[in-house]
Protein backbone atom coordinates (compact mmCIF):
# COMPACT_ATOMS: atom_id res chain seq x y z
CA UNK A 1 0.00 0.00 0.00
CA UNK A 2 1.31 3.40 -1.02
CA UNK A 3 0.59 5.51 2.05
CA UNK A 4 2.13 8.52 0.32
CA UNK A 5 -0.47 8.31 -2.45
CA UNK A 6 -3.28 7.88 0.08
CA UNK A 7 -2.10 10.92 2.06
CA UNK A 8 -1.77 13.01 -1.10
CA UNK A 9 -5.31 12.11 -2.18
CA UNK A 10 -6.63 13.04 1.28
CA UNK A 11 -5.01 16.48 1.09
CA UNK A 12 -6.49 17.06 -2.37
CA UNK A 13 -9.98 15.72 -1.66
CA UNK A 14 -10.65 15.92 2.10
CA UNK A 15 -13.48 18.47 1.75
CA UNK A 16 -15.79 15.79 0.38
CA UNK A 17 -15.60 13.51 3.42
CA UNK A 18 -16.88 13.82 6.97
CA UNK A 19 -13.81 12.14 8.43
CA UNK A 20 -10.54 10.44 7.57
CA UNK A 21 -12.24 7.12 8.29
CA UNK A 22 -14.90 7.77 5.66
CA UNK A 23 -12.21 8.76 3.16
CA UNK A 24 -10.11 5.65 3.81
CA UNK A 25 -13.11 3.34 3.54
CA UNK A 26 -14.15 4.96 0.26
CA UNK A 27 -10.68 4.44 -1.21
CA UNK A 28 -10.10 0.95 0.19
CA UNK A 29 -13.58 -0.56 0.05
CA UNK A 30 -12.29 -3.24 -2.34
CA UNK A 31 -9.58 -4.18 0.14
CA UNK A 32 -11.29 -4.20 3.53
CA UNK A 33 -12.80 -7.44 4.85
CA UNK A 34 -11.73 -11.07 5.07
CA UNK A 35 -14.05 -11.95 2.19
CA UNK A 36 -12.11 -9.85 -0.33
CA UNK A 37 -9.34 -12.35 -1.04
CA UNK A 38 -8.41 -15.90 -0.14
CA UNK A 39 -4.92 -17.10 -0.98
CA UNK A 40 -3.88 -20.72 -1.41
CA UNK A 41 -0.13 -21.22 -0.79
CA UNK A 42 2.02 -22.34 -3.72
CA UNK A 43 5.07 -24.59 -3.37
CA UNK A 44 8.15 -23.33 -5.23
CA UNK A 45 11.25 -25.27 -6.30
CA UNK A 46 14.45 -23.54 -7.42
CA UNK A 47 16.36 -25.41 -10.10
CA UNK A 48 19.87 -24.00 -9.81
CA UNK A 49 21.41 -21.85 -7.08
CA UNK A 50 23.58 -19.22 -8.74
CA UNK A 51 23.43 -15.42 -8.55
CA UNK A 52 19.73 -15.10 -9.44
CA UNK A 53 18.74 -18.28 -7.61
CA UNK A 54 20.19 -17.08 -4.31
CA UNK A 55 18.54 -13.65 -4.55
CA UNK A 56 15.20 -15.28 -5.34
CA UNK A 57 15.68 -17.63 -2.37
CA UNK A 58 16.36 -14.66 -0.09
CA UNK A 59 13.26 -12.85 -1.26
CA UNK A 60 11.01 -15.91 -1.07
CA UNK A 61 12.05 -16.42 2.53
CA UNK A 62 11.77 -12.75 3.49
CA UNK A 63 8.32 -12.47 1.87
CA UNK A 64 7.00 -15.74 3.30
CA UNK A 65 4.93 -14.03 6.00
CA UNK A 66 2.22 -16.40 7.23
CA UNK A 67 2.87 -18.80 4.36
CA UNK A 68 -0.16 -17.68 2.34
CA UNK A 69 1.71 -16.93 -0.86
CA UNK A 70 4.88 -18.56 -2.17
CA UNK A 71 6.64 -21.26 -0.13
CA UNK A 72 10.18 -22.20 -1.09
CA UNK A 73 10.38 -25.95 -0.49
CA UNK A 74 13.47 -27.22 -2.31
CA UNK A 75 16.57 -26.25 -4.26
CA UNK A 76 17.98 -28.54 -6.93
CA UNK A 77 21.71 -28.67 -7.64
CA UNK A 78 23.84 -31.00 -9.76
CA UNK A 79 25.40 -32.71 -6.75
CA UNK A 80 25.19 -32.84 -2.97
CA UNK A 81 27.63 -33.25 -0.11
CA UNK A 82 27.73 -31.89 3.42
CA UNK A 83 30.68 -29.72 2.41
CA UNK A 84 28.69 -28.29 -0.50
CA UNK A 85 25.76 -27.56 1.81
CA UNK A 86 28.06 -25.60 4.14
CA UNK A 87 29.44 -23.56 1.24
CA UNK A 88 25.99 -22.88 -0.24
CA UNK A 89 24.74 -21.80 3.17
CA UNK A 90 27.62 -19.34 3.47
CA UNK A 91 26.95 -17.92 0.01
CA UNK A 92 23.35 -17.34 1.07
CA UNK A 93 24.33 -15.69 4.36
CA UNK A 94 26.75 -13.22 2.79
CA UNK A 95 27.01 -11.57 -0.59
CA UNK A 96 29.75 -9.25 -1.85
CA UNK A 97 27.23 -7.12 -3.75
CA UNK A 98 23.99 -7.37 -1.81
CA UNK A 99 25.37 -7.69 1.71
CA UNK A 100 24.37 -10.04 4.53
CA UNK A 101 21.08 -11.95 4.59
CA UNK A 102 18.82 -10.56 7.31
CA UNK A 103 17.81 -13.91 8.71
CA UNK A 104 19.10 -17.21 10.10
CA UNK A 105 20.55 -20.00 7.99
CA UNK A 106 21.28 -23.34 9.68
CA UNK A 107 22.63 -26.55 8.11
CA UNK A 108 20.54 -29.71 8.63
CA UNK A 109 22.83 -32.49 7.42
CA UNK A 110 20.50 -35.31 8.46
CA UNK A 111 17.74 -34.08 6.14
CA UNK A 112 20.10 -32.65 3.51
CA UNK A 113 18.50 -29.26 4.00
CA UNK A 114 18.93 -25.70 5.16
CA UNK A 115 16.66 -24.33 7.86
CA UNK A 116 16.17 -20.69 6.89
CA UNK A 117 14.21 -18.51 9.29
CA UNK A 118 12.71 -21.73 10.64
CA UNK A 119 11.70 -23.06 7.21
CA UNK A 120 13.17 -26.35 5.99
CA UNK A 121 14.47 -26.08 2.42
CA UNK A 122 15.59 -29.41 0.97
CA UNK A 123 18.69 -29.61 -1.23
CA UNK A 124 18.15 -32.20 -3.95
CA UNK A 125 20.85 -33.51 -6.28
CA UNK A 126 19.57 -34.27 -9.78
CA UNK A 127 21.48 -34.97 -12.97
CA UNK A 128 18.40 -34.57 -15.18
CA UNK A 129 15.22 -32.45 -14.79
CA UNK A 130 12.89 -35.44 -14.82
CA UNK A 131 14.86 -37.47 -12.25
CA UNK A 132 13.30 -36.16 -9.03
CA UNK A 133 10.11 -37.27 -7.30
CA UNK A 134 9.25 -34.06 -5.45
CA UNK A 135 6.20 -35.63 -3.85
CA UNK A 136 8.59 -37.71 -1.72
CA UNK A 137 9.46 -34.41 -0.01
CA UNK A 138 5.81 -33.45 0.48
CA UNK A 139 5.91 -31.07 -2.50
CA UNK A 140 2.76 -31.01 -4.62
CA UNK A 141 1.56 -28.95 -7.60
CA UNK A 142 4.74 -26.85 -7.42
CA UNK A 143 6.04 -24.11 -9.65
CA UNK A 144 9.66 -24.72 -10.62
CA UNK A 145 11.91 -21.75 -11.36
CA UNK A 146 14.75 -22.79 -13.65
CA UNK A 147 17.57 -20.27 -13.26
CA UNK A 148 20.33 -22.39 -14.82
CA UNK A 149 19.77 -21.19 -18.39
CA UNK A 150 20.62 -24.68 -19.66
CA UNK A 151 17.15 -25.42 -21.00
CA UNK A 152 15.67 -22.61 -23.09
CA UNK A 153 13.06 -24.18 -25.38
CA UNK A 154 9.78 -26.01 -24.81
CA UNK A 155 11.26 -29.48 -25.28
CA UNK A 156 13.97 -28.93 -22.69
CA UNK A 157 11.80 -27.12 -20.16
CA UNK A 158 9.00 -29.69 -20.53
CA UNK A 159 11.29 -32.26 -18.96
CA UNK A 160 10.67 -30.57 -15.61
CA UNK A 161 6.96 -31.36 -15.97
CA UNK A 162 7.79 -35.09 -16.14
CA UNK A 163 8.98 -34.92 -12.52
CA UNK A 164 6.28 -35.77 -9.97
CA UNK A 165 5.04 -32.72 -8.07
CA UNK A 166 5.76 -30.03 -10.72
CA UNK A 167 2.85 -28.32 -12.50
CA UNK A 168 4.42 -25.14 -13.96
CA UNK A 169 7.87 -24.03 -15.09
CA UNK A 170 9.28 -20.51 -15.13
CA UNK A 171 12.58 -19.71 -16.89
CA UNK A 172 14.78 -16.83 -15.73
CA UNK A 173 16.25 -16.22 -19.19
CA UNK A 174 14.94 -15.42 -22.68
CA UNK A 175 13.17 -18.48 -24.10
CA UNK A 176 13.41 -19.85 -27.60
CA UNK A 177 10.60 -20.94 -29.87
CA UNK A 178 6.98 -20.61 -28.80
CA UNK A 179 7.52 -20.28 -25.04
CA UNK A 180 5.82 -17.03 -23.87
CA UNK A 181 8.33 -14.33 -22.89
CA UNK A 182 6.63 -12.27 -20.19
CA UNK A 183 7.48 -8.82 -18.86
CA UNK A 184 5.28 -8.25 -15.83
CA UNK A 185 3.29 -5.06 -16.21
CA UNK A 186 3.24 -5.27 -20.01
CA UNK A 187 2.04 -8.56 -21.49
CA UNK A 188 1.14 -10.48 -18.33
CA UNK A 189 -2.53 -9.53 -18.74
CA UNK A 190 -3.19 -11.05 -22.15
CA UNK A 191 -1.38 -14.34 -21.52
CA UNK A 192 -3.50 -17.38 -20.67
CA UNK A 193 -2.00 -18.52 -17.38
CA UNK A 194 -4.49 -21.35 -16.95
CA UNK A 195 -3.68 -23.44 -20.02
CA UNK A 196 0.05 -22.68 -20.48
CA UNK A 197 2.53 -24.53 -18.26
CA UNK A 198 5.85 -23.00 -19.33
CA UNK A 199 6.83 -19.33 -19.17
CA UNK A 200 9.94 -17.23 -19.60
CA UNK A 201 10.65 -14.10 -17.60
CA UNK A 202 12.75 -12.79 -20.52
CA UNK A 203 16.08 -11.10 -19.64
CA UNK A 204 16.96 -8.39 -17.14
CA UNK A 205 17.58 -5.97 -20.01
CA UNK A 206 14.26 -6.79 -21.69
CA UNK A 207 12.44 -6.17 -18.40
CA UNK A 208 14.21 -2.83 -18.10
CA UNK A 209 13.54 -1.49 -21.58
CA UNK A 210 10.09 -2.82 -22.49
CA UNK A 211 8.07 -0.79 -19.94
CA UNK A 212 9.88 2.38 -21.02
CA UNK A 213 9.43 1.63 -24.72
CA UNK A 214 5.75 0.88 -24.20
CA UNK A 215 5.14 4.24 -22.53
CA UNK A 216 7.06 6.19 -25.17
CA UNK A 217 5.47 4.32 -28.05
CA UNK A 218 1.96 4.84 -26.69
CA UNK A 219 2.55 8.56 -26.23
CA UNK A 220 4.64 9.49 -29.26
CA UNK A 221 5.02 6.53 -31.62
CA UNK A 222 8.42 4.94 -32.25
CA UNK A 223 9.60 4.92 -35.87
CA UNK A 224 12.93 3.24 -35.18
CA UNK A 225 15.63 3.13 -32.56
CA UNK A 226 18.85 1.71 -31.18
CA UNK A 227 19.34 0.02 -27.80
CA UNK A 228 22.83 0.18 -26.30
CA UNK A 229 23.28 -1.78 -23.08
CA UNK A 230 26.11 -0.96 -20.69
CA UNK A 231 26.06 -4.14 -18.63
CA UNK A 232 28.02 -5.26 -15.58
CA UNK A 233 30.21 -8.28 -16.15
CA UNK A 234 28.74 -11.71 -15.44
CA UNK A 235 29.92 -15.24 -14.63
CA UNK A 236 29.78 -16.01 -18.34
CA UNK A 237 32.97 -13.96 -18.80
CA UNK A 238 36.49 -14.94 -17.77
CA UNK A 239 38.12 -13.46 -14.69
CA UNK A 240 41.49 -13.51 -16.50
CA UNK A 241 42.27 -13.90 -20.20
CA UNK A 242 41.40 -17.40 -21.32
CA UNK A 243 39.60 -19.29 -24.07
CA UNK A 244 35.92 -18.44 -24.57
CA UNK A 245 33.67 -19.63 -27.36
CA UNK A 246 32.27 -16.11 -27.87
CA UNK A 247 34.25 -13.19 -29.24
CA UNK A 248 35.94 -10.87 -26.68
CA UNK A 249 34.33 -12.52 -23.62
CA UNK A 250 37.54 -14.43 -23.03
CA UNK A 251 39.32 -11.24 -21.99
CA UNK A 252 39.59 -10.33 -18.31
CA UNK A 253 36.16 -9.05 -17.24
CA UNK A 254 37.36 -6.80 -14.44
CA UNK A 255 39.99 -5.10 -16.61
CA UNK A 256 38.23 -4.43 -19.89
CA UNK A 257 35.28 -2.83 -21.61
CA UNK A 258 33.99 -5.67 -23.78
CA UNK A 259 31.74 -5.14 -26.79
CA UNK A 260 29.36 -8.06 -27.15
CA UNK A 261 26.02 -8.89 -28.68
CA UNK A 262 22.60 -8.63 -27.05
CA UNK A 263 19.29 -10.10 -28.07
CA UNK A 264 17.34 -7.29 -26.39
CA UNK A 265 16.19 -5.73 -29.66
CA UNK A 266 14.74 -9.04 -30.87
CA UNK A 267 13.32 -9.82 -27.43
CA UNK A 268 11.33 -6.59 -27.49
CA UNK A 269 9.41 -7.85 -30.53
CA UNK A 270 8.27 -10.91 -28.58
CA UNK A 271 6.64 -8.65 -26.00
CA UNK A 272 5.63 -5.68 -28.20
CA UNK A 273 5.22 -7.33 -31.65
CA UNK A 274 4.66 -4.17 -33.69
CA UNK A 275 8.15 -2.91 -32.76
CA UNK A 276 9.70 -5.91 -34.49
CA UNK A 277 12.31 -4.83 -37.05
CA UNK A 278 12.31 -1.23 -35.83
CA UNK A 279 15.10 -1.61 -33.27
CA UNK A 280 18.77 -2.54 -33.31
CA UNK A 281 20.85 -3.44 -30.30
CA UNK A 282 24.35 -3.98 -28.97
CA UNK A 283 26.03 -4.23 -25.57
CA UNK A 284 29.20 -3.33 -23.72
CA UNK A 285 30.22 -5.33 -20.65
CA UNK A 286 31.96 -3.10 -18.11
CA UNK A 287 34.14 -3.72 -15.01
CA UNK A 288 31.41 -3.39 -12.36
CA UNK A 289 29.80 -6.38 -10.57
CA UNK A 290 26.19 -5.20 -10.66
CA UNK A 291 23.75 -2.53 -11.94
CA UNK A 292 23.54 -1.85 -15.64
CA UNK A 293 22.44 0.99 -17.90
CA UNK A 294 20.48 0.99 -21.12
CA UNK A 295 20.61 3.89 -23.57
CA UNK A 296 17.56 4.20 -25.81
CA UNK A 297 18.09 6.30 -28.94
CA UNK A 298 14.61 6.64 -30.45
CA UNK A 299 13.18 8.33 -33.52
CA UNK A 300 9.63 9.45 -32.74
CA UNK A 301 6.56 10.40 -34.74
CA UNK A 302 5.76 13.36 -32.50
CA UNK A 303 6.92 14.97 -29.26
CA UNK A 304 6.43 18.51 -28.01
CA UNK A 305 9.10 18.90 -25.33
CA UNK A 306 11.48 17.16 -22.96
CA UNK A 307 9.15 18.19 -20.12
CA UNK A 308 6.30 16.26 -21.74
CA UNK A 309 8.46 13.12 -21.87
CA UNK A 310 9.48 13.60 -18.26
CA UNK A 311 5.90 14.05 -17.12
CA UNK A 312 4.71 10.85 -18.80
CA UNK A 313 7.52 8.78 -17.27
CA UNK A 314 7.19 10.44 -13.87
CA UNK A 315 3.43 9.88 -13.72
CA UNK A 316 3.87 6.23 -14.69
CA UNK A 317 6.37 5.79 -11.89
CA UNK A 318 3.96 7.21 -9.31
CA UNK A 319 0.57 5.92 -10.42
CA UNK A 320 -0.84 3.04 -12.41
CA UNK A 321 0.11 -0.41 -13.58
CA UNK A 322 3.84 0.27 -14.06
CA UNK A 323 4.66 1.90 -10.72
CA UNK A 324 6.42 -1.29 -9.58
CA UNK A 325 8.41 -1.48 -12.81
CA UNK A 326 9.49 2.15 -13.29
CA UNK A 327 11.14 4.69 -11.01
CA UNK A 328 11.94 8.24 -12.12
CA UNK A 329 15.05 9.91 -10.71
CA UNK A 330 15.59 13.68 -10.66
CA UNK A 331 19.06 13.42 -9.11
CA UNK A 332 22.02 14.95 -10.92
CA UNK A 333 24.40 12.83 -8.83
CA UNK A 334 23.03 9.33 -9.47
CA UNK A 335 25.62 6.59 -10.13
CA UNK A 336 25.31 2.84 -10.54
CA UNK A 337 26.18 1.79 -6.98
CA UNK A 338 23.31 3.94 -5.67
CA UNK A 339 20.89 1.50 -7.26
CA UNK A 340 22.10 -1.80 -5.81
CA UNK A 341 19.01 -3.37 -4.27
CA UNK A 342 16.52 -1.23 -6.20
CA UNK A 343 13.39 -3.31 -6.81
CA UNK A 344 12.26 -1.58 -10.00
CA UNK A 345 12.86 -3.03 -13.45
CA UNK A 346 14.10 0.37 -14.68
CA UNK A 347 15.12 3.67 -13.09
CA UNK A 348 14.86 6.56 -15.53
CA UNK A 349 17.71 9.06 -15.22
CA UNK A 350 15.66 12.20 -15.76
CA UNK A 351 18.46 14.81 -15.99
CA UNK A 352 20.28 12.73 -18.63
CA UNK A 353 17.38 12.81 -21.11
CA UNK A 354 18.21 14.44 -24.46
CA UNK A 355 15.73 15.68 -27.07
CA UNK A 356 17.06 16.81 -30.43
CA UNK A 357 16.33 20.33 -31.71
CA UNK A 358 13.93 19.02 -34.33
CA UNK A 359 12.15 17.09 -31.53
CA UNK A 360 12.24 13.84 -33.46
CA UNK A 361 15.11 12.09 -31.74
CA UNK A 362 14.92 11.18 -28.04
CA UNK A 363 17.71 9.66 -25.95
CA UNK A 364 16.74 8.09 -22.63
CA UNK A 365 19.00 6.58 -19.98
CA UNK A 366 17.55 3.84 -17.77
CA UNK A 367 19.43 2.11 -14.96
CA UNK A 368 18.58 -1.32 -13.58
CA UNK A 369 19.87 -3.68 -10.93
CA UNK A 370 20.35 -6.60 -13.28
CA UNK A 371 20.33 -9.03 -10.33
CA UNK A 372 17.96 -7.81 -7.61
CA UNK A 373 15.62 -5.74 -9.78
CA UNK A 374 15.32 -8.64 -12.20
CA UNK A 375 14.72 -11.15 -9.37
CA UNK A 376 11.84 -9.00 -8.14
CA UNK A 377 10.32 -9.06 -11.62
CA UNK A 378 10.67 -12.85 -11.60
CA UNK A 379 8.76 -13.07 -8.33
CA UNK A 380 6.04 -10.71 -9.55
CA UNK A 381 5.39 -13.13 -12.39
CA UNK A 382 5.69 -16.14 -10.06
CA UNK A 383 2.96 -14.74 -7.84
CA UNK A 384 0.72 -14.12 -10.83
CA UNK A 385 1.28 -17.62 -12.20
CA UNK A 386 0.51 -19.03 -8.77
CA UNK A 387 -2.61 -16.97 -8.09
CA UNK A 388 -1.24 -15.54 -4.86
CA UNK A 389 -1.25 -11.81 -5.61
CA UNK A 390 -2.13 -9.69 -2.60
CA UNK A 391 -4.51 -6.77 -2.90
CA UNK A 392 -2.55 -3.57 -3.52
CA UNK A 393 -3.15 0.17 -3.58
CA UNK A 394 -0.48 2.20 -5.34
Amino acid sequence: MDLGRLASEWLQDNNHYASIQDFVLSRLHKHVGRDKIKLKPKDVVLFGFGRIGRIIARELILQAGKGEQLRLRAIVTRSYSDEELIKRAELLRTDSVHGPFSGTVLEDFENKALVINGQTIYFIAAAQPEDTDYTAYGIEDALLIDNTGIFRDRNGLSRHLQAKGISKVQLTAPAKGDVPNIVTGINDIITNFETEQIFSNASCTTNAIVPVLQLIDDAFGIEKGHIETVHSYTNDQNLLDNYHKKYRRGRAAALNLVITETGADKAVAKVIPHLGGKLTGNAVRVPTPNVSLVILNLSLNKVSSKEEVADILRQASLFGDLSEQIEYSISNELVSSDLIGNSHAAIIDGPATILSKDKKSLILYAWYDNEYGYARQVLRLTKKLSGVLRLTYY
